[in-house]
């Protein structure tokens, strides 16, 4: 693996081309005509553009990336997260190909990718999985009299769902074949897929992911976990490790369980799979990411391990450097995701000319952006301007470096989500753990206008 084409754009292909400078690889930027000054064209070693802005005609162009590869030799392909992140047909074709695809084997990625598949091979290694439908459920009848057995409310989840699409909530048998049918027409629109299964709604819970590195030998470690519970609409927004609620023996189960996971489905690569927590602190199997995450980044910085090298060393079919047993863990980290958004409008967005950019410095504080002065935030994708990921010796001390790195964040010319964090870093309910995933919709719902 000499050259390696990153199927992606934003901060994650700038990490991946810092990456691969770190490994001594060369490395292509694709780009379409939307991003054409972008930082990740300016960092690589060549850029091609790829196609119009619309992600369809670009990014997710099969055809186009391959060519990219073709004009410039490269050997290898990244493809960051989302996009063609989990699309198995890609990971495939580009190893007909003769490319190295930087992720786990295309038939990893389409059993842990199906969410029924993968609940099944959770509940071949006995862990604890949410009750719901044995698979896909495509009859409305059939699906409510279940829902009924189940008890409401009741989550009707798409089968090649991701990203908080292809799921719907029923309360009670009156709305749940309406619901049902949104669900699969939502499904066949996002993932071109209509199935969808059935699961108990675990009320209130925390959401808890465990970051893990599986080479192609067998060897497979999991590196920590991150609370990911302050969401809005299913979307992360505030992300930390470890988890404030997590005790040490808990903290292996759920560590243990994610590896058995992993290695019943035969993963390499880096990976993470996701569980809920309910209020007695039993933890169910949600479903397994199969590529890097955007919160990838808390977890370098508590344990100290390059995640996105480790892909790349792994892909070159090289052994895992750290057993279980060297894994540690040290201090508190949270990431803050920076978008171009505006919170006193309800999260609208807020494309646009970066009049200024000023990002924060000093100790114990990591921006990872693909921003700077000047530069237009195109509207066709992800709003997201920066990660701020802050460090302290305990999660008091990183609730404070968050503080400072806030106040001394600035962006002119577009709204972003600064106001809602330095009001979350202020918030009681934060600093003593006790929320949910549903915390910040509530908060939306009473009328918070995120004034710091």
């Amino acid at each position: 693996m000499k050259k390696v084409l990153i199927a992606n754009r934003g901060e994650i292909a700038v990490r991946v081309i810092r990456a691969c400078r770190d490994l001594g690889l060369k490395t292509v930027a694709v780009y379409s005509t939307a991003d054409s000054e972008a930082l990740h064209v300016l960092h690589a070693d060549e850029a091609v553009c790829i196609g119009e802005p619309q992600s369809a005609r670009s990014y997710l162009k099969i055809s186009n990336i391959l060519s990219a590869c073709e004009i410039t030799n490269a050997d290898a392909v990244h493809p960051g997260y989302g996009f063609l992140s989990e699309n198995a047909n890609f990971a495939s074709i580009c190893e007909s190909c003769g490319l190295n695809f930087i992720g786990p084997s295309p038939k990893s990625i389409s059993l842990l990718g199906d969410k029924a598949q993968a609940k099944e091979i959770a509940k071949s290694v006995k862990c604890p999985v949410i009750p719901g439908s044995d698979g896909v459920i495509s009859d409305a009848d059939e699906a409510a009299h279940l829902a009924k057995k189940l008890g409401f409310p009741v989550l009707i989840k798409a089968v090649a769902g991701g990203g908080g699409k292809g799921i719907r909530i029923a309360h009670n048998v009156e709305e749940f074949k309406r619901m049902f049918s949104a669900a699969r027409t939502e499904a066949e629109a996002s993932f071109n897929n209509p199935d969808v299964y059935l699961e108990k709604m675990i009320m209130n819970p925390r959401h808890i992911e465990v970051q893990i590195l599986a080479d192609k030998l067998g060897n497979c470690i999991y590196l920590g976990e991150r609370d990911c519970t302050l969401q809005r609409r299913r979307q992360k927004l505030v992300e930390e490790a470890p988890s404030p609620i997590l005790t040490p023996d808990l903290r292996k189960k759920v560590g243990q369980a994610a590896v058995s996971i992993a290695k019943a489905a035969k993963y390499f690569s880096a990976g993470t799979v996701e569980f809920l927590l309910d209020k007695q602190h039993n933890f169910y199997f949600m479903e397994m990411n199969t590529r890097i995450q955007v919160e990838h980044t808390i977890t370098e910085e508590l344990t100290g391990v390059d995640l996105v090298r480790e892909q790349l060393r792994i892909a070159r079919g090289e052994k895992l450097l750290l057993k279980q047993k060297d894994v540690t863990c040290s201090g508190h980290v949270i990431q803050l995701r920076i978008n171009a958004e505006n919170p006193a409008q309800n999260f609208s967005p807020s494309p646009g000319v970066l009049e200024y950019y000023l990002p924060p410095g000093g100790p114990h504080v990591r921006i990872d952006s693909a921003c700077y002065s000047g530069y237009k935030i195109p509207p066709h994708y992800d709003s997201m301007i920066a990660k701020l990921i802050v460090k302290g010796k305990d999660r008091e001390e990183a609730i404070a470096v968050a503080k400072r790195a806030l106040a001394e964040f600035h962006i002119g010319g577009v709204h972003s989500t600064i106001p809602f964090h330095q009001y979350i870093m202020e918030d009681q309910n934060f600093h003593k753990s006790t929320y949910d995933i549903t915390y910040v919709d509530r908060l939306i719902d009473g009328g918070c206008q995120f004034i710091p």
